[in-house]
């Protein structure tokens, strides 16, 4: 749930859904390096669910494909 006052008027914006849970069709895997770096900021964190939008089942898988690429050096610890 996001709320923002414009105006002395508050709206609801929706929050957008997991891309995971919408298109079957995307694999959350190791290998895909330009993929999980969408989900890594600028100094090389892993992004929280709130960021990314995902669902919870996904942002574990996420988060644990990630960790997976790190140890094989896919994917840096640190970004500096």
């Amino acid at each position: 749930m996001t709320y923002r006052s414009r105006d002395k008027q508050t709206t609801f914006v929706p929050r957008k859904g997991c891309r995971f849970c919408i298109d079957k069709d995307l694999k959350i895997d190791y290998k895909d390096v330009k993929g999980l770096q969408k989900f890594i900021s600028g100094y090389g964190k892993i992004e929280s669910r709130k960021r990314t939008g995902n669902c919870v089942k996904h942002q574990r898988k996420v988060a644990l494909e990630i960790k997976r690429a790190r140890i094989i050096a896919l994917l840096p610890f640190v970004n500096r």
